[in-house]
C-alpha cells in the first residue's frame, strides 16, 4: 500500500496532464477522423468517398486542410480539453477510493474508466455534435459535397441547431455513444494499467522507459478498440443507414418548414436529413457497411447485434477492425505517453502551491 500512495500524483497534475495529452492525440487524428465522418455521412448512392488514402487526397484537394481535412477542429478542441480534463479528474479519484475501499485492483481500474467516461460525456457529445456536422459540411459553401449543412461558423452552428431544433439536438445520440465509448474507455484503462504493472515489474522501477511506455499506451487502446468493434459497427448501421420511411413528409419537417419559412434554398438540407439517420456523435466510426447490407431497422443495440451476427456471421460484427484498431492504438498512445511525461515533468517542477499530500 505505501508502493500505492507513492505513485499516487495530485488531482490538477493528473487533469492538466491528461488534458493536454487528450487533446493532443483528438488533434493528431482530427483529419482522419473528418475522413471517416464524411464516409458515414455521403448521401450519395454510389458513395464519392471509397477507400481512406484516396478520400483523404480528395478532401485535401478539392477542399484543402483549414476548411477540408480540419473543419470542426474549433468546437473539437473546446470539447477534448474540458472533456479529458474532467475524465482524468474522475478516472484518479474513483479509481484510488474503490482500491482504499477493498476493490480489487483490476474492477477498480475498469469502473474507474466507466464513470469517467460517463462524467465526460457531458462535455464531449455536444461538441461532437458541431464538430461532426461542419466536418460533414467541409467548407462554406461547399461545392464538391452536399452534406444538407451550411454553417459559417461553430458559433453559427450552435445557433442554428438550438433555433431550429432545440436545445436537445446537441445531445442527439447520446445513449448509442455511451453504448459504444464507456465500454472502450473502461476496458482501456484496464488494460493499460495492468501493462504497466507488468511493465515496472519487468524493469525492476517505476521508469519503464519510452519504449514500454509506447507498447502499453498503445496496445491499451488497440486491444480495446478490436474487442469494441461489434458495438461501433452497429453504432454505424443504425445512425447512417438509409431509411426509406422517413423520407415521408412528418409533422416535424413540417413545422422545420414553417419555422424556415418559403426559402427553397433550405429543402435540400431537410430532405438529406430526414433521409440519413444521424451520425455518430463520438470518437470516429471506423466502419464502412457493405453494399446490400441487411438494414437494421431497429434502434436497440443489443437487437442490432444479434441481427449483424445472425446475417453476416461474425465477420460482419467485426467489419473495420483493422482501421479501428489503428485509429484507437495512435489515439491511445498519443494521449496515454503524453500523460506519463507531463505527469514526471509536473512532478519535477510543481504547478500547484501546497501539495504536501500525495493523494490531493
Amino acid at each position: 500500500m505505501e508502493e500505492e500512495e507513492e505513485v499516487r500524483h495530485p488531482y490538477v497534475h493528473c487533469m492538466l496532464a491528461g488534458g493536454v495529452g487528450g487533446t493532443s492525440g483528438d488533434l493528431l487524428m482530427h483529419s482522419i477522423d473528418t475522413v471517416k465522418t464524411r464516409q458515414q455521412g455521403d448521401p450519395h448512392i454510389p458513395s464519392k468517398y471509397t477507400s481512406l488514402s484516396s478520400s483523404y487526397v480528395k478532401i485535401f484537394r478539392q477542399e484543402g486542410l483549414r476548411r477540408g481535412l480540419y473543419s470542426g477542429v474549433t468546437p473539437a478542441f473546446l470539447g477534448s480539453f474540458p472533456g479529458t480534463l474532467i475524465f482524468f479528474g474522475c478516472y484518479e479519484y474513483s479509481k484510488r477510493h474503490l482500491i482504499d475501499a477493498g476493490v480489487h485492483s483490476s474492477l477498480a481500474y475498469l469502473t474507474g474508466g466507466f464513470i469517467a467516461d460517463l462524467a465526460a460525456s457531458v462535455v464531449y457529445v455536444p461538441s461532437e455534435v458541431l464538430k461532426t456536422r461542419l466536418q460533414i459540411q467541409g467548407r462554406y459553401n461547399n461545392p464538391f459535397f452536399r452534406s444538407g449543412y451550411n454553417y459559417r461558423s461553430t458559433l453559427h452552428a450552435a445557433r442554428t441547431i438550438i433555433k431550429e431544433e432545440g436545445f436537445a439536438a446537441l445531445f442527439y445520440g447520446y445513449r448509442a455513444t455511451l453504448f459504444r465509448d464507456l465500454p472502450f474507455s473502461a476496458l482501456q484503462f484496464a488494460f493499460y494499467e495492468q501493462e504497466q504493472q507488468w511493465a515496472k515489474q519487468y524493469v525492476g522501477g517505476k521508469d519503464i522507459g519510452i519504449g514500454l511506455e509506447i507498447l502499453t499506451a498503445t496496445t491499451a487502446g488497440g486491444l480495446a478498440g478490436v474487442i469494441t468493434c461489434p458495438l461501433d459497427v452497429v453504432k454505424t448501421r443504425i445512425q447512417t443507414q438509409v431509411n426509406p420511411t422517413e423520407q415521408k413528409p412528418t409533422g416535424r419537417s413540417t413545422a422545420q418548414r414553417r419555422a424556415s419559412g418559403s426559402n427553397p434554398a433550405r429543402e435540400p438540407a431537410l430532405k438529406a436529413q430526414q433521409a440519413i439517420r444521424k451520425i455518430s456523435t463520438s470518437s470516429p466510426t471506423t466502419t464502412i457497411p457493405r453494399q446490400g447490407a441487411v438494414p437494421l431497422d431497429t434502434s436497440s443495440v443489443f437487437t442490432g447485434l444479434k441481427l449483424v451476427y445472425k446475417t453476416e456471421g461474425l465477420a460482419g460484427c467485426f467489419r473495420g477492425v483493422g482501421p479501428r484498431f489503428v485509429w484507437t492504438s495512435v489515439q491511445s498512445g498519443t494521449m496515454l505517453v503524453l500523460y506519463q511525461v507531463l505527469l514526471r515533468k509536473l512532478e519535477a517542477h510543481p504547478l500547484v502551491a501546497g501539495e504536501g499530500s500525495s493523494t490531493l
